[in-house]
């Protein structure tokens, strides 16, 4: 949809954009000093779960993953809100509440925002954040023999698509809410620390495959994952099979099948790696050596990660059983 605007911004006369529709990564990236550049963002959706607070929580954590995927930090955000005019507003301050909370969590601040009335409720952030121009990770910077890392699992989209049909165990709600909530500050800050590290995307939308292949495509490569490797929150697995797949899966898997093969994966499971996530985990193609060093540091904090594959030459995606 952006591809029109390309050609009325032509990198020559912006050279300060780091990071722009010409690149098209997690987000924007503007220069503002040899030390500092400013990564701006906005994410904004409809609710994914029934408590307004929760709600607001994850909307949060998801507009500023971005940012961690990136490789920065988190300074200021801007509230986007739509809701009906019959809401209450305890509800809505409920949402606030929640995102609020994951804002100063994240050590940031919010200086304001934006709210109209709308026919179905919307909420969601435009984020401000800071980073070094020479320490930005992108989804270009992958190579072949790259080990591939993801810092959250897969399939919370599984299970907020059972809870809206009213046929979701509490218990994997209660998994998949806490993972959604989960910013991804602390593996963003491992990556930078343990340097040598400069591919890295977040999983959302379009779910592990469909960002998996923007980080192939713009590195030139190919990325290579190992279904059993891929950890899954309770349930997905179990919805999968039961077919209760969202109606994104269906549009993933329409533009990213043809880009990907698999190799002895059932067709439920395939589905389920086209399966949109909310606030996904970070996916990092790191070097073997920084890898082994990076999966030290996530075991000294205490915080998931795991290998999942690796990065050959070539084109595409592969999933292997």
């Amino acid at each position: 949809m952006l591809r029109p605007l390309r050609d009325m911004f032509k990198p020559e006369d912006h050279p300060r954009l780091l990071v722009g529709l010409e690149v098209s990564d997690d987000a924007a990236i503007y220069q503002i000093t040899d030390e500092t550049a400013v990564i701006q963002t906005v994410d904004f959706f409809p609710p994914v779960v029934d408590d307004p607070y929760d709600y607001g929580a994850v909307a949060a954590a998801n507009a500023m993953s971005d940012v961690y995927a990136m490789g920065g930090e988190v300074a200021l955000v801007l509230n986007i809100a739509g809701f009906p005019p019959q809401v209450p507003k305890e509800m809505i301050g409920e949402v606030l509440r929640g995102a609020g909370e994951k804002v100063r969590e994240a050590g940031a601040v919010v200086a304001g925002g934006h709210t109209v009335e709308i026919a179905e409720p919307l909420y969601g952030m435009a984020v401000m954040g800071l980073v070094h121009p020479q320490r930005v990770l992108t989804k270009a910077a992958a190579h072949p023999g790259d080990v591939l890392l993801l810092t959250k699992p897969l399939g919370v989209g599984m299970v907020t698509t059972a809870l809206k049909g009213d046929v979701a165990d509490p218990a994997h709600v209660a998994e998949a809410v806490a993972s959604m909530k989960r910013l991804n500050r602390l593996a963003s800050q491992l990556v930078q620390r343990a340097g040598g590290i400069a591919a890295c995307t977040d999983i959302t939308g379009f779910g592990l495959l469909g960002h998996g292949y923007e980080m192939a495509e713009k590195s030139g490569v190919q990325l290579r994952f190992r279904f059993s490797r891929l950890p899954f929150v309770a349930g997905a697995i179990q919805y999968a099979n039961d077919w209760l797949f969202p109606a994104g899966t269906c549009r993933n898997e329409a533009c990213y099948r043809p880009k990907t093969t698999f190799e002895g994966v059932e067709e439920e499971m395939q589905m389920l790696l086209f399966t949109p996530e909310t606030s996904g985990g970070l996916l990092v193609a790191a070097p073997p050596d920084r890898a082994k060093a990076l999966l030290a540091r996530f075991a000294e904090e205490g915080q998931d990660v795991w290998a999942i594959g690796e990065v050959a030459e070539g084109a595409g995606i592969v999933v292997e059983a």
